[in-house]
């Protein structure tokens, strides 16, 4: 156990324990060099258990897989740190209490309350799910969500979280919480459907203060509170499903009626049955007889038509979602939902919720119609601009959707300006702290960023002007990102500062009325000062370490 007061790497001083697990502590520390409080997690490589090496091996995999994972429902892994015996994982420090202790504290918990909070683990989810390969958290329970002071939601301990294989017939190693873990996680091979089973005890326990790992038998919620509503009795019913099949195969359904919950009631159904009804006898039984199949048919499609298109007519993003729902292979909602956040301010929740929603529909999508091929690109550049985080975090996220547009048929217009952010991508995805890129890899990067400035120049359409401050942002924080690390390989610090100037210059002089424009402008305007000085302070570093320090 380290002791309080310890210094570890020189930078992290530790205050004081916060958590402990069987090879586990956690303490608080104050990041010396920052002032900045983390968490810091101690794993012992050897205990006394006949378990340690599954155990070590577990917290080491958590550390890992979430190292390479950014999203805001997720504590950020900054430092790993291992003296041989000991290893330090420096991460989030996260404020707040656990769902759990609220409900020791305070019992079950109010459905809107719940809900909420269902929707952003629902979002998580998905964001893990959607990784490649998917990762299956395989733990949700409220023990392992804390709820911060603000309101919003982080996912804690990912020891026994795995990334899904195919091909494996069954897990490798058998854990999880008794009560929580759906039948498959004992017995057979885990998928993203054993994450909803899990989030539906959870939602169940939150709900009625009921205790899964008690024993219990499993009862409808209303069994316990006659108050609740009939909808979200159904979405957790459906959730806990032995059978995997029978559950919600995806988080993006699950979060669609959680949103919704009034589509699947009863009352709603029947009210919908006696509209049909009502239609049926209105043009006359007998021509339905005669071709029944084609009219009900002919209903069905009618409905949602006129269905799909309210929901894109007016400025509500739930009604966008709502129409992808309807017709997940048509191109017009999802550009409502990315035009809707282009104009308005957006969150990191709000980004991922759309781009989940892409990727999760990406079989319906034909990326052979310049549309769809049109759709990704602008996804990826809303993630860029909009999405609050680090160069590095935009451009991972932003990666698969570039990709795609890349992919596109030939006669895409903006194939080889989605090629080039793809290039942006992969070259920052690619990049660690222990391999930099070489001066050759620079140059051919930013010899590509000009070849497609010269055709966004080049444009005139009506998002010619939206195409070109992109670029000039996204290559500006990507010349101060790296600033250092070109320093370090040798280019040229005139050079980048030329290239700045330059992109300033270009930024400045575009005229236009489109708001998400003119903010990206500003962005620029405001920042270029401080990117200037950020680039000239890295480069004097640089020089200050390869004289020797003098």
């Amino acid at each position: 156990m380290t002791e309080i007061g310890t210094v570890i790497d020189g930078k992290y001083e530790i205050l004081k324990e916060i958590g402990r697990g069987g090879m586990s502590v956690v303490y608080l520390a104050m990041d010396k060099h920052l002032n900045k409080q983390w968490a810091v997690k101690e794993i012992r490589k050897k205990g006394s258990g006949k378990n340690d090496e599954i155990v070590v091996n577990s917290l080491l995999a958590e550390a890992n897989m979430m190292k390479k994972l950014d999203h805001p429902a997720l504590p950020r892994i900054v430092d790993i740190i291992d003296n041989g015996v000991t290893i330090y994982v420096v991460m989030d420090y996260i404020e707040g209490e656990s769902l759990d202790k609220i409900l020791n504290e305070y019992g079950a918990q109010p459905e809107e309350l719940v809900v909420n909070w269902a929707k952003q683990l629902c979002d998580a989810l998905s964001y893990l799910h959607s990784q490649k390969p998917p990762i299956i958290y395989r733990d949700m329970k409220p023990a392992n969500v804390m709820l911060k002071p603000e309101g919003n939601i982080k996912i804690i301990d990912f020891g026994i979280a795995r990334e899904y294989k195919e091909q494996n017939l069954a897990d490798t190693t058998v854990l999880g919480t008794k009560g929580y873990a759906p039948p498959e996680q004992y017995s057979g091979q885990t998928d993203p459907r054993s994450d909803i089973f899990a989030l539906g005890m959870t939602m169940h326990h939150l709900l009625t203060g009921v205790d899964p790992r008690n024993g219990e038998a499993y009862a409808p919620v209303r069994q316990w509170n006659p108050e609740l509503s009939e909808g979200i009795e159904i979405i957790i019913d459906r959730c806990v499903e032995p059978a995997a099949e029978n559950r919600y195969q995806s988080c993006a359904d699950l979060l669609y009626d959680l949103e919704h919950p009034e589509l699947i009631t009863k009352g709603f159904k029947k009210k919908q049955r006696r509209k049909l009804i009502s239609f049926i006898v209105a043009i006359g039984m007998s021509a339905i007889m005669a071709v029944a199949g084609l009219a009900l048919n002919f209903t069905a499609t009618s409905v949602n038509n006129q269905d799909y298109d309210a929901n894109i007519a007016g400025s509500d993003p739930s009604k966008y979602y709502a129409a992808v729902s309807i017709y997940p292979a048509r191109v017009d909602a999802y550009n409502m939902l990315i035009e809707y956040y282009k104009n308005h301010e957006a969150t990191n929740e709000q980004i991922t919720k759309i781009g989940n929603t892409i990727e999760a529909n990406a079989d319906s999508l034909d990326l052979t119609n310049p549309d769809i091929a049109d759709m990704y690109y602008d996804m990826g550049k809303l993630y860029f601009s909009d999405y609050d985080g680090s160069f590095k975090s935009r451009a991972v996220s932003a990666q698969s959707f570039f990709k795609a547009a890349a992919t596109a048929d030939a006669s895409y217009s903006k194939k080889e300006i989605a090629v080039c952010y793809n290039s942006i991508c992969e070259f920052m995805t690619k990049q660690s702290t222990t391999a930099e890129h070489s001066l050759q890899e620079y140059t051919d990067l930013f010899t590509e960023i000009q070849k497609a400035m010269d055709i966004v120049d080049k444009a005139t359409d009506s998002e010619a002007n939206y195409d070109k401050i992109s670029l000039y942002y996204v290559t500006m924080l990507l010349v101060n990102d790296q600033a250092e690390y070109m320093a370090g390989v040798g280019f040229e610090r005139q050079e980048a500062l030329d290239l700045m100037s330059q992109l300033y210059q270009k930024a400045n002089g575009i005229t236009s009325t489109l708001s998400y424009v003119n903010n990206l402008k500003d962005e620029i305007g405001s920042g270029y000062d401080s990117f200037v000085s950020n680039i000239n302070a890295k480069y004097n570093e640089v020089e200050k370490r390869q004289q020797g320090g003098k």
